[in-house]
């Protein structure tokens, strides 16, 4: 991969296809849950895809505690610059998603279109109970094995995922493990610091797109909750149920999810040139 120095860090990063750009902006724990998408030709043949590391994840730079989504959102913008990229389709998924909410509010120059793959938000009625959920787990993995506390947050968001995520994605749990101080040192307390609520998104004027798990409502009600407020408070957004996948669709079903992202991104083309690399 690439390295780019940010504000005295480097993030690795690297870009394959051709076409309209994109940006995928990766959640906690997994650093490579996009990496699926890269290999779909249905997306590489018609767009430029560009996947980065986030501080703290994989090889880029360790992450500052506590971070911040909108210094997540900075080092995303400076990669676009960097790339020269222009505008850009955006896709977040879970903390990623957060991040790239708050990057089409900073930079609405840069974000064409926005794809949230259930975004971590605290929102409705279940904003409390995931806010208290999130506080516990911060204390509990200073007091449990790294390996114990990741184990838990995968199966509760997709039961039975190991061995599907050893085969897709091998070494993955592995690299979550050494990862998981970016995820609880760092990212949680950033996103509790963080707020988000309906006079933010009804600031959001790029086309969006929310896309759910089908089975993700059984899981959690918060993952439904906040795809349906998404729908009713940013201006035209779409919505998006994926048939028998729950959070990490993109590594579960990476051809459907992609064929929902082309299909979104062909309905919202990006009238410039794509990315020039540096």
């Amino acid at each position: 991969m690439d390295r780019l120095r940010i504000d005295g860090a480097e993030i690795e990063y690297e870009i394959a296809g051709t076409g309209e750009p994109v940006v995928f902006i990766h959640g906690a724990f997994i650093a490579d849950t996009f990496r699926p998408l890269m290999n779909e030709s249905g997306l590489v043949n018609r767009h430029r895809l560009i996947l980065y590391h986030r501080r703290g994840y994989a090889n880029s730079n360790p992450a500052p505690a506590p971070g911040s989504v909108n210094d997540e959102a900075a080092d995303c913008r400076a990669l676009l610059h960097h790339l020269g990229a222009g505008r850009v389709h955006v896709v977040g998924h879970s903390y990623g998603g957060a991040v790239a909410l708050q990057l089409a509010m900073d930079a609405p120059e840069l974000v064409h279109s926005l794809a949230l793959l259930e975004p971590v938000l605290m929102v409705g009625e279940s904003a409390q109970a995931y806010r208290e959920s999130l506080a516990e787990s911060i204390e509990r993995f200073r007091d449990t094995e790294p390996e114990v506390v990741v184990d838990a947050f995968l199966e509760a968001r997709w039961p039975g995922y190991r061995s599907a995520l050893d085969s897709v994605l091998p070494g993955a749990f592995e690299q979550a493990v050494t990862d998981a101080e970016t995820t609880f040192g760092s990212e949680l307390p950033g996103l509790l610091a963080w707020t988000f609520g309906e006079a933010d998104a009804r600031r959001i004027g790029q086309p969006t797109l929310s896309i759910l798990g089908g089975e993700s409502d059984t899981l959690s009600p918060r993952f439904g909750e906040t795809h349906r407020m998404l729908q009713e408070w940013i201006h035209g957004a779409e919505g998006f149920v994926l048939p028998g996948t729950t959070h990490l669709m993109q590594v579960q079903d990476p051809r459907a999810t992609a064929e929902a992202l082309r299909d979104f991104w062909a309905r919202h083309p990006i009238s410039a040139p794509g990315i020039s690399t540096p």
